[in-house]
């Protein structure tokens, strides 16, 4: 099969990018075609004016119409699998694929379809006021903190809606949890379009060897929406207890500036110092305020037979079995956090039970087979409308 990959980088490390490209070589490890129809965020510091066009692109982008239109004509792709289109390539390329005939899949990595920032966060607290088609709360709630981007966001929304840009261009939409395929459906995406296909672990046959750990660990951003400000200030009830953070962070940070003792940042870790700082940890802790995709770290925490404990909020205890393979807290609340924390690392014994039962879990619903044989289904689902439509012709 011939699949045309269609991504709009960030301008800055994250899960996401790894998920997009762990499917891309899962492709060509099984034979297909990918072609790649890509740009990157971090294009824009260097274009002239880089804002202003990253602003007018994110609504609709002719250039990126017209080289889409290019593509299918020279590669003749089976099928377009979508993952982000903003702010450089634009949803203007979804019509070109109809018109063309080529089923189009979109993979949801974030809220963005429905909320303009993605995160369903505004000013540190769940928003949910641009639910039901009103973006413009984006702009009088100034979520992003700047004015101009909020417009920018706000604006690619409303348009992109309003040309109903997605809901007709875009054959199957898979979901990463039920969590968010309710939410879709909830603004009117149609249901038998939507599906769910969870994200896969790149290393199900790893060494499997346990060990106990002697911190607790976080794995991601350090930015507020990661509830960064709930485990420092959980940290500090537990003087005794090491925690340690890896993740990109602005060294003028105040988060920093406010880490007790007990708290060490360790910065961006590459492949083997990340996996090695998943093995030295005790468990690791996802704190988020905010209604996450599916945070791949914790997969790769379950994976080496870590204990997750994370906010009970949007779709993380779809992913987190409470009790059984972590805990969850209410997000948010440092009391819950720091009692949570403290249960389990006074239970070496419980680490090592629930660690077993991550990993299970990992293997049995997370690994690359399941998720290829699911993908392929999605895939020649979205192409049946187009094999019908030409037996009728």
């Amino acid at each position: 099969m011939r699949i045309c990959v269609v991504h709009n980088e960030y301008g800055r490390p994250s899960g996401e990018e790894m998920v997009v490209n762990n499917i891309a070589c899962l492709l060509r490890e099984r034979g297909h075609d990918v072609i790649s129809f890509g740009r990157s965020s971090n294009e824009i510091s260097n274009m002239f004016w880089g804002n202003i066009r990253a602003f007018f692109s994110g609504i609709y982008s002719w250039s990126s119409k017209r080289k889409m239109a290019e593509l299918i004509s020279k590669e003749k792709p089976d099928i377009i699998h979508v993952h982000n289109v903003y702010p450089l390539i634009s949803p203007a390329v979804l019509s070109v694929c109809r018109r063309a005939g080529v089923p189009v899949i979109m993979t949801v990595h974030n809220y963005r379809l429905v909320c303009p920032n993605g995160l369903h966060l505004a000013n540190g607290q769940v928003c949910e006021k641009c639910r039901g088609g009103r973006e413009y709360w984006c702009v009088l709630g100034n979520c992003e903190n700047n004015f101009f981007k909020s417009t920018g966001y706000a604006v690619r929304n409303y348009f992109a809606r309003k040309l109903r840009l997605f809901r007709d261009n875009v054959d199957i939409f898979i979901c990463l949890t039920e969590f968010q395929k309710a939410r879709l459906i909830a603004e009117d995406f149609p249901a038998d379009q939507c599906i769910v296909i969870f994200n896969m672990v790149d290393e199900p046959n790893e060494d499997s060897n346990y060990n106990l750990g002697d911190y607790v660990g976080f794995v991601g951003r350090i930015s507020p929406e990661k509830g960064i400000s709930t485990l420092l200030a959980a940290a500090k009830k537990l003087p005794d207890m090491p925690f340690k953070a890896a993740g990109e962070y602005d060294p003028a940070s105040p988060f920093l500036k406010s880490a007790s003792a007990n708290f060490q940042f360790c910065g961006y870790l590459r492949s083997n110092d990340i996996k090695d700082f998943y093995q030295r940890s005790r468990f690791v802790v996802l704190p988020s305020i905010c209604f996450e995709g599916f945070p791949m770290m914790i997969l790769d925490a379950m994976l080496r037979q870590k204990p997750v404990i994370c906010s009970r909020i949007g779709a993380l205890p779809e992913i987190v079995e409470d009790g059984i393979t972590g805990l969850l807290f209410n997000p948010g609340d440092e009391n819950d956090l720091a009692e949570k924390i403290s249960y389990l690392w006074k239970r070496p014994q419980l680490c090592r039970t629930m660690g077993k039962a991550a990993r299970e879990k990992v293997l049995q619903n997370y690994s690359k087979e399941k998720f290829y044989e699911q993908l392929m289904m999605a895939y020649e689902r979205a192409r049946q409308p187009q094999y019908e439509a030409v037996l009728q012709n």
